[in-house]
């Protein structure tokens, strides 16, 4: 509390910053302080002066000015905890990953401005990283294609066109590596065979009707039956028979529908001439010549789709009776009923269904579950387990029939048979789930390029490679592959499985280089013209 009136401060103040010696002692006295608190008096003062001086802010607007900046100061720490560190290494690596998963340049650079701003890299600076990383993983693939050369056993092929330009594009079905990604001047037989010859284990490949693609599969047959290689088999894709299929069915329905519009567009005039109360003989007449054609078409619609209802079954694994299905079952099924199959939207389907390249999948099927050393009795079981556990009823709710407990007493079955049934069961369901009659897998690939396709004008190799090294060192999100990469999934091992990874270190090379070779590019260029001055 202070004792000392203020007018008592402000004298000694006086004193002490202006008076004579010994006006301070004289004035501390009296006041009944020491000379030190005096001296303390007046600082305060020239303090409290100095805060008030008009000449400068005050001190209620110095205090508030500190409060600001000490919440500034607080938000800035707050946002330093939170901030994301995004370096050149980081911005290049951003730039180059989404320009594999199919982003153009300026969509990768609209990204970026988002983060940095003005500091955004230019597009052209985003495109000369872009063909440095395509270089890189080039180099890349070309160490790990020669890696995975040896694990390629089963493979569906297809091609792609950019802009008339074909894409030879092959996937591994059970892991969907990609292994074959090649751009082709034009597309024929050799082509193929060409690109495959590469791929010394393949052993079974899979393929629409595309002349070109069967005939280049047919020229590595024959090369590796001359030389001696890993005979390889060939099954005309299942998915292409029956969409074709499918659409032959709906230009028959349509068909039909359109004689039953014909009908009812007669069975108008009729009504219209009853109507105006005359003779409606030639209506009726044509109305009934309608209605006869509407039948036949509803009628061959029916005949088409039952056919092809008994058809069907041969491209399966199993029977409709749950036994496994096998080539001369399927043969047998389909000879006698392609007669009804009539038309030219029937033709491919036919087609497709007469060549023995269709069930080529079956004879693999069989020749894998026969090489199993167990006795033939414990193999037919173990598959009739495998299809009884597929027949299970999904439905919640009571406990009905006997699809609940069947596949209970086939295992109780096997158990009998084998102690080691178990074992042998997994050997099994793995041949089963593993067989491919459907080139579906790379049907996939050519949707993902297609995104590509969509946001730029060209498909360049670098841009192939990219594209196909991140794919393969993706890890899956979901479904049976989540967790892995397709690499992994094959069984190529690599200390790290990470894009970036793999390419990073031949990338500052190929931009390394590509700085250089510009920089020599512009000093020729820069030579000529003083030459030419």
């Amino acid at each position: 509390m202070r004792t000392i009136p203020v007018v008592t401060w402000i004298a000694n103040a006086a004193a002490c910053l202006a008076g004579p010696y010994g006006a301070v002692t004289g004035l501390a006295r009296r006041a009944g302080c020491s000379r030190q608190a005096a001296y303390d008096q007046a600082g305060k003062v020239r303090d409290a002066v100095a805060g008030r001086d008009p000449r400068g802010p005050g001190r209620g607007e110095l205090l508030e000015e500190i409060g600001r900046l000490r919440r500034r100061n607080d938000e800035l720490l707050a946002w330093v905890d939170r901030a994301v560190e995004f370096p050149p290494r980081s911005r290049r690596r951003f730039a180059v990953t989404a320009a594999a998963m199919g982003l153009s340049s300026s969509q990768v650079r609209d990204l970026l401005a988002l983060v940095l701003g003005g500091a955004a890299p230019s597009r052209s600076a985003i495109g000369r990283w872009t063909i440095a990383a395509g270089v890189a993983a080039g180099r890349a693939l070309g160490r790990l294609d020669a890696a995975c050369r040896g694990l390629i056993l089963v493979g569906c092929l297809d091609e792609i066109f950019f802009h008339g330009r074909p894409v030879l594009v092959g996937v591994e079905p059970a892991s969907m590596a990609w292994f074959l990604g090649e751009r082709a001047d034009a597309l024929r037989g050799e082509t193929w065979a060409r690109a495959l010859r590469g791929f010394p284990a393949l052993r079974h490949a899979i393929a629409d009707a595309g002349k070109p693609l069967q005939a280049g599969i047919e020229t590595a047959r024959r090369e590796r039956a001359a030389g001696g290689g890993t005979p390889l088999a060939s099954t005309l894709d299942a998915f292409h028979t029956v969409h074709q299929a499918r659409k032959a069915l709906g230009v028959a329905w349509r068909r039909a529908e359109g004689t039953f519009e014909d009908y009812e567009a007669a069975l108008t005039k009729v009504d219209r001439a009853r109507r105006k109360g005359t003779p409606a003989y030639p209506e009726a007449a044509r109305a009934r010549a309608a209605r006869r054609l509407a039948e036949a078409g509803f009628a061959e619609y029916d005949a088409m789709e039952a056919t092809w209802g008994e058809v069907a079954p041969a491209l399966e694994i199993f029977r409709p009776d749950g036994r496994l299905n096998d080539r001369a079952w399927a043969e047998a099924r389909v000879a006698p009923r392609l007669a009804t199959l009539t038309g030219r939207a029937w033709r491919p389907v036919v087609n497709h269904l007469r060549d023995p390249s269709s069930f080529t999948f079956l004879d693999l099927m069989h020749a894998e579950l026969e090489a199993l050393p167990i006795a033939a009795g414990l193999r037919e079981a173990l598959v009739r387990l495998w299809w009884l556990r597929r027949q299970r009823p999904r439905r919640e709710g009571p406990v009905a029939g006997a699809g609940h407990v069947a596949h209970l007493v086939q295992r109780a079955y096997c158990a009998k048979l084998d102690d080691e049934w178990a074992r042998w069961y997994r050997e099994v369901a793995a041949i089963l789930r593993g067989v491919v009659r459907a080139s579906s897998a790379v049907e996939c690939m050519n949707s993902v390029l297609r995104m590509h396709q969509s946001r730029h004008r060209t498909m360049t190799p670098g841009m192939l490679d990219l594209k196909r090294l991140y794919w393969n060192s993706r890890r899956f999100r979901g479904g049976k592959r989540k967790g892995k990469c397709p690499y992994e999934l094959l069984g190529l091992e690599l200390p790290s499985y990470d894009f970036w990874t793999l390419i990073e270190e031949d990338f500052e090379i190929a931009l390394a280089e590509a700085k250089a070779d510009a920089a020599r590019k512009a000093r020729t260029r820069f030579i000529a013209r003083v030459a030419a001055a």
